[in-house]
């Protein structure tokens, strides 16, 4: 079986998981002709949503009978066409600590200006901004799953109020955690913070857009590390470019961001590349676990198998 693992930028997948005997071949580069370079791959290893795997991409590699994905779901993965056509497609474990930990580490180099004041140090500078405090402030949570509660309990060990809003939360499930259930309007009136933590659907595409942006205060954060298709991210970059708010962001609308994306200079902002659930601790799991998925193929029994 000849096995493709996919956008392993880091090139660690082979000191992660244990792919020893195996036929396999690493892609350290964002892939430019999916049909073309995986074609004659029995095998894919997919890291999480970068390469999109629809019907037609689906239809157009005869040979995969096997398709693992990182994580435990994937919205770039057609299921049901991958059921259709024979091919098992199987995930792996999570950690959700590491996604709601860079939401924090985002929030408080926003706050305290980090890169700023380490781009200052560096070239013989000394104090060149004036920081905000997350104590008594006001953290708006967008989406209270599974990471957004995470945030929430951290959000109160710095004494701060923390409110909640998603389409479904009531009072109590948000009391569990130390937040407070408001309206949609007054989480962007309210907060000094807003993180956005919903899954992306057909329903909550651009959820947040232009007219919540315009309901937060002056100079207020905006984060999202969860998906760019929930944010109406042209909107949130001309309010920060103007100077209204503050954004932190971890996900793209296009990913790798390309090297002419008006982003990469936008003032009032603090960007990575979508590494909130980029660690050691994350990526043993991954391809651990990936490496023991194509393994129970081969010995016919698939373990950790998705359905449509």
């Amino acid at each position: 079986m000849r096995i493709a693992i996919l956008d392993d930028y880091q090139d660690v997948s082979r000191e992660y998981g244990d792919f020893s005997g195996l036929d396999v071949t690493v892609f350290t580069e964002p892939l430019t002709d999916v049909p073309g370079q995986l074609a004659g791959f029995d095998a894919i290893v997919a890291m999480r949503e970068r390469t999109r795997f629809p019907a037609a991409v689906l239809r157009s590699l005869p040979a995969l009978r096997l398709l693992v994905s990182t994580g435990r779901r994937n919205a770039a993965i057609d299921l049901a066409a991958a059921s259709e056509l024979g091919i098992t497609v199987c995930h792996t474990g999570y950690r959700p600590a590491a996604a709601a930990e860079h939401t924090w580490a985002l929030i408080l180099g926003a706050l305290r200006h980090v890169p700023t004041e380490d781009a200052n140090i560096r070239a013989g500078r000394w104090q060149g901004t004036v920081g905000r405090e997350l104590h008594e402030s006001t953290i708006g949570i967008v989406g209270l799953g599974g990471l957004g509660r995470r945030v929430a309990r951290i959000a109160n060990a710095f004494d701060a109020e923390v409110i909640a809003w998603s389409s479904n939360l009531d009072a109590e499930r948000a009391a569990e955690v130390g937040a407070t259930a408001v309206t949609k309007q007054e989480l962007f009136e309210r907060a000094d913070v807003v993180t956005i933590h919903y899954v992306l659907s057909d329903r909550s595409r651009g959820i947040v857009g232009a007219a919540d942006i315009a309901r937060m205060k002056p100079g207020a954060l905006l984060v999202n590390t969860s998906r760019a298709g929930v944010l109406d991210t042209p909107a949130a970059a001309a309010a920060a470019r103007r100077g209204d708010i503050r954004l932190a962001l971890d996900v793209f609308d296009a990913e790798p961001l390309p090297a002419d994306d008006p982003l990469r200079d936008l003032p009032n902002s603090v960007l990575t590349g979508h590494v909130g659930y980029v660690t050691e601790q994350q990526y043993r799991v991954f391809y651990a676990d990936a490496a023991e998925d194509v393994r129970a193929y081969l010995a016919g029994a698939p373990v950790r198998v998705m359905s449509p």
